[in-house]
This record gives C-alpha cells, structure tokens and sequence, in this order.
C-alpha cells in the first residue's frame, strides 16, 4: 500500500507540474509575457498556486524549467549528437540550422519567449541565453574548432549572422509581415529558398575558409 501511495504522490506530481508548464504555453500564446502571473497560471492549470513554489521554487523556477522546454539550442549538446570528423561537421551545422529554422517557424510559444528575451531582462531569460552559449561553446570546442583551426574565430562568426539571421526572419514574419527581401516567409516556397541559400553558405564556409 505504501508503494502504491507514493507511485501516486509521484504521479500527481507530474501531472500537476505538467500542467503548470502547460498554463505557461497557453498564456504566453493568449495573453502575451505579460499575463504570466503566478495567480493567471495556477487558475489555468488548475492547481493551488501553492504548488509552484513547492515544485519549482517560484516563478521564476517555472519559467526556467519552462523555456528550457521549448528553446531548441538549450536542448542541443554534444552528448546528444554523433559526431563525424570526415567532414568538419558540415552535414551536422546543415541539420542543426534547418531544424532551428523550421522549430522556431512552427513553435509560436518560443517565438513569444525569444521576443520577450528582446523586451525585457529576466534571470530565467538569462539563463536561456547562458546554456544556448554553453552548449555552443561544447559543439564548437568538440567539433568545428579542430576543423577550422586558427580559423575557428572567423567560422564562429559567420554561425553567429547564419543562427541570429534565421531567427529573425521567423520572428519578422511573425511580427511584421511575411514578406522579406520579396521572399513570403510563410510559403514552404519561400522558406525553401532560405534553406538552398542556407547550404549554399555553408558549403562556401567549409570550400573557402
């Protein structure tokens, strides 16, 4: 009985802590950064509002855990990625910016949280900023440094216009229209010619540099 008490308690854990993250999605969507209050989240969810502070230490806890959740550079690290020294790399920085590209376009909650990153300054919103570096720095130092050698500092540079460039044209298309340099954004077109020009880039760096 005892057992089955705390597979319970854990349980009810989870789902309650699941369905705060979840409130934070909903609002974040709905009513924007500004709606994030303790008292709105725990009245979507559901929950006691109690219970934030019990599971994530606060909100500022909750909204750590959630944007690490959602942000795709903080989910990426070395461990997760089988490297191949044959080719510097290459093929992986492709797949790695074509699914940011793609991630950011299709998730309309991070696209909130990357614009609010933008507007205002908040210790969860560092530390989103914090590991993206961190595990940037890991990819880097395990792969494309050794590649590029007393180039590493030049290729580090070109990432930074390749990675900051895809996110704003998808937060561009979001917020101020979906046309760019006469390329619809939002058209599986458009967005196809981003990615050509993308490995077009790419393949320059790696030729070149």
């Amino acid at each position: 009985m005892e057992r089955k008490e705390v597979s319970g308690t854990v349980r009810n854990k989870e789902r309650s802590k699941t369905k705060f993250l979840e409130a934070v999605g909903k609002i974040l969507k709905t009513q924007g950064f500004t709606g994030l209050k303790i008292n709105n989240i725990a009245s979507e969810a559901g929950v006691d509002k109690k219970m934030i502070y019990t599971y994530f230490g606060g909100l500022d806890g909750l909204m750590d855990t959630y944007i690490r959740s959602q942000d795709y550079w903080s989910n990426v690290s070395t461990e997760k990625i089988q490297r191949n020294s044959k080719d510097g790399g290459k093929v992986l920085l492709k797949e790695m910016l074509y699914n940011q590209f793609r991630y950011v376009h299709e998730n309309e909650e991070l696209q909130k949280l990357l614009l609010w990153r933008l507007s205002e300054e908040r210790p969860a919103l560092r530390k989103m900023t914090e590991l993206q570096e961190e595990n940037g720095d890991e990819l880097f130092k395990a792969i494309f440094d050794p590649h590029f050698g007393k180039n590493a500092e030049k290729f580090r540079a070109i990432t930074a216009l390749l990675v900051s460039g895809l996110y704003y044209l998808n937060l561009y298309a979001v917020v101020n229209g979906s046309s760019f340099s006469g390329l619809d954004m939002q058209s599986e077109k458009g967005r196809k010619h981003v990615e050509e020009a993308l490995s077009f880039l790419i393949d320059k760096t790696y030729e070149e540099l």
